[in-house]
């Protein structure tokens, strides 16, 4: 085993059990081992910079803006408040009715910001029907993560696949072009991801969840129809309003307590109880330190939504009561509108007449030969169109990314090329094709690596994050569809579903550690509603991949 393997394999599980630990945030953990990576020689410069310009990476920061203008619009709160049944509701009648409406939603908007709107409207409605809210948190989380599976822009996962893919094939045109052999993407034609690519196999998951979701997740969630924060302190100061406040990335008192950061001097609100995993913290909470996991409950006045509602320091300040958009009618309807554009146009640009267009018109070749209508194409058009017309604040614009999410994505690439030059892809995907001796002639073989290679990516996905999980997986994926010889896309497709299916653990994925905090549940409650979900997920990508798509 080389130096390069096994230093390689070092920085991995440096990575990974920094990750599970929660040292540091996701993206400078990843970064860090970038570095470490550089300084080895392993990667250059340009490659450990790579995925700062991938087109994957920048369509994912665009997106975060265009999610912003349609969630000022309001148009999707409306939607679902028309949805919800106002009287005689049961926990089923309104799962039928508002689940997979927010699949649907999510599938075409970041999933994140979709939680972020609907968690509090959720709460405040069961509570007003006597329901436990409880009983709708989680499933809220999977409802839009099943929804997201299901296009190209419905979860920055698939997107880091498809950025991914698209530096893959550029690197093998590249080579090819200096006089290389065609890389395994270049055999198969296989360039990206369009935006539907996921539906054929994502649709049956969506079905098959959301049945799961109505009909039989109520038995395995907990019931809690009176709040543990209402019991740990009833007595609202006269004038306040009580807030449940989760903790975000930009909250500058992460890792200080409540004694070393004065809260009500820079918030104006007062901390009654802090909540993490679903427990509200001993009467000392006061000498706690705060993580990005913790939900504050706090008492504050009518200035505290307005000065910090929109603002990156909390991911969520819920409070009873509707919140009007300050944005007009017509906007609120332009908004849809654009993002409805950017889809279609997105969706269209794709169509392989429209590429052969592009590509035999002569106008278009002289003029702007550059030209792909692509995601990236539309969404850089939304977004600026947004900006003008003030659907977001175009002045601090910047404070609507995920900036760790974002270098994560980023600095996934330069791992991934890690992987591929040091050979390390190369040795664990001739371990995972060794399983084919576990059946006697073989005939199942590619079957059980493609089992294999989705549940490695999902015990990454449940213990990490989605993203680095995509990251790790990607690299064996095409190492095991090169060393077989056959068409990568089925593989890639496994990675796509398996890093999304983050179901068990409410680490995994963002939105789990939203209504975690919200709904005060306990890690085992992801456990008991999540591993059916993820099993019935395995299920259904081990019997639809092969369908449609050639595992030989």
């Amino acid at each position: 085993m080389s130096f390069s393997i096994i230093y390689v394999t070092f920085i991995l599980v440096f990575m990974l059990v920094a990750l599970m630990r929660e040292v540091l945030r996701p993206g400078l953990i990843l970064f860090t081992a970038v570095v470490l990576l550089l300084v080895a020689g392993i990667i250059t410069p340009e490659e450990a910079l790579k995925g700062f310009s991938n087109k994957g990476m920048i369509t994912v920061a665009l997106l975060y803006l265009v999610a912003e203008g349609v969630r000022k619009s309001g148009i999707l709160e409306r939607l679902v408040y028309r949805v919800l049944p106002k009287h005689n509701a049961s926990v089923s009648s309104a799962g039928i009715r508002f689940y997979p409406i927010v699949s649907f939603i999510s599938a075409f908007f970041n999933n994140t910001p979709v939680v972020v709107i609907f968690a509090p409207m959720i709460k405040n409605w069961a509570l007003k029907m006597k329901l436990s809210p409880s009983k709708f948190l989680i499933p809220l989380s999977y409802a839009t993560i099943l929804g997201g599976m299901c296009t190209l822009i419905g979860t920055t996962t698939n997107l880091v696949v498809h950025g991914m893919l698209l530096q893959e094939h550029k690197d093998e045109v590249t080579a090819a072009a200096s006089g290389a052999s065609e890389g395994i993407l270049m055999q198969y034609g296989v360039d990206g991801m369009s935006m539907f690519e996921l539906t054929k196999v994502g649709a049956f998951i969506a079905i098959a969840g959301l049945f799961y979701l109505i009909f039989f997740s109520k038995f395995l969630l907990p019931d809690q129809r009176t709040s543990e924060e209402e019991k740990a302190d009833d007595n609202i100061v006269p004038g306040m309003i009580r807030h449940e406040v989760l903790l975000g990335n930009r909250f500058p008192g992460l890792g200080k307590t409540l004694h070393e950061f004065d809260f009500y001097r820079k918030y104006g609100a007062h901390v009654r109880a802090i909540r993490r995993g679903g427990i509200i913290q001993p009467k000392d909470y006061m000498n706690t330190r705060l993580t990005h996991e913790d939900t504050l409950i706090v008492d504050a006045d009518e200035s505290f939504m307005k000065a910090w509602g929109d603002s990156r320091v909390f991911w969520m300040i819920n409070r009873v009561g509707d919140y009007e958009p300050p944005m007009g009618k017509k906007k609120r309807w332009l908004a849809l509108v654009l993002l409805i554009l950017m889809i279609i146009g997105a969706t269209v640009g794709e169509l392989e007449p429209v590429k052969q267009y592009l590509a035999q018109s002569e106008f278009i070749q002289s003029h702007i030969p550059g030209l792909k209508l692509d995601m990236f194409f539309f969404v850089c058009i939304t977004s600026v169109i947004m900006a003008w017309l003030h659907m977001f604040s175009p002045r601090k614009y910047t404070k609507f990314f995920s900036w760790d999410v974002l270098i994560t994505i980023a600095c996934a690439f330069a791992i991934s090329a890690a992987m591929t030059k040091s050979g390390f892809a190369d040795l664990i995907a001739g371990y995972i094709i060794s399983l084919t001796n576990m059946v006697s002639g073989s005939s199942y073989g590619i079957y059980i690596i493609l089992a294999a290679l989705f549940l490695i990516t999902n015990i990454f996905t449940e213990l990490i994050t989605n993203n680095a999980a995509a990251a790790l997986a990607f690299p064996l994926a095409l190492a095991v569809a090169e060393n077989l010889g056959v068409n990568p896309m089925p593989f890639v497709v496994c990675v796509c579903f398996a890093a999304s299916s983050a179901f068990s653990t409410p680490i995994g994925y963002q939105t789990n550690l939203i209504v975690q905090g919200i709904g005060g549940y306990k890690f085992k409650d992801f456990v008991k509603v999540g591993l059916p979900l993820n099993l019935l997920v395995f299920l259904i990508c081990m019997l639809l991949i092969p369908w449609f798509y050639d595992l030989v």
